[in-house]
């Protein structure tokens, strides 16, 4: 298998955002959005995916944090979407039930290349910090729609807001990590009867 690294530029009138994934790292990463939970999460996913992500963005962060969340997720799939190329050998699916402390979040995954997200988290509050909560959605949404991935969140249970966000970021990595792995069984072959995992 080529090795799967791919860079993603985007700039537009709200922000401007520089993505490198390598899928096949050791989870290494080097992330400044300027949205201090944000980076946090976006380090836990490089983290528990093994995922090498660096990302660099500057946004209108004047108005809020909505703009730079979105098109980082918007970035980081077409990254992902990029590196994977036509997608020959992985494992496509995968699924898990995370825990931390007393939140429990289920993520599920086929790398199919049909965009898709069910949601199914309700937080507790609507800020973590400074960080308006909704905004977790907003971002898998954008990165789950540019890396051509259909994907699943259900937050069990919970009390604290920190930590649902934080299940949701670690489960997807997690999945994420198994879904693109190499099937040995398989070789070389789309994963799909259709001969295509081109949507």
């Amino acid at each position: 298998m080529m090795a799967r690294s791919a860079t993603i530029e985007r700039k537009t009138s709200e922000t401007a955002i520089s993505v490198f994934v390598t899928i096949d790292g050791t989870g290494r990463y080097d992330v400044k959005t300027g949205v201090g939970f944000f980076d946090h999460m976006l380090e836990q996913l490089a983290r528990h995916s093994l995922m090498d992500i660096e990302v660099r963005a500057e946004g209108d962060l004047h108005i809020d944090d909505h703009h730079t969340v979105e098109d980082v997720g918007i970035a980081l799939g077409q990254a992902v979407s990029k590196a994977l190329g036509e997608r020959r050998g992985i494992r496509r699916y995968a699924s898990l039930d995370l825990v931390m402390d007393e939140a429990m979040t289920l993520a599920a995954v086929d790398v199919s290349g049909r965009p898709f997200l069910v949601w199914n988290v309700a937080f507790t509050a609507p800020k973590i910090g400074t960080f308006d909560t909704e905004l977790v959605r907003e971002f898998f949404q954008a990165f789950a729609g540019n890396a051509g991935i259909t994907l699943h969140v259900k937050n069990h249970y919970a009390v604290n807001s920190h930590h649902i966000a934080e299940t949701c970021f670690k489960a997807v990595a997690r999945v994420l990590r198994v879904a693109f792995e190499p099937d040995t069984r398989v070789g070389d072959a789309v994963p799909s009867t259709k001969g295509s995992l081109a949507g």
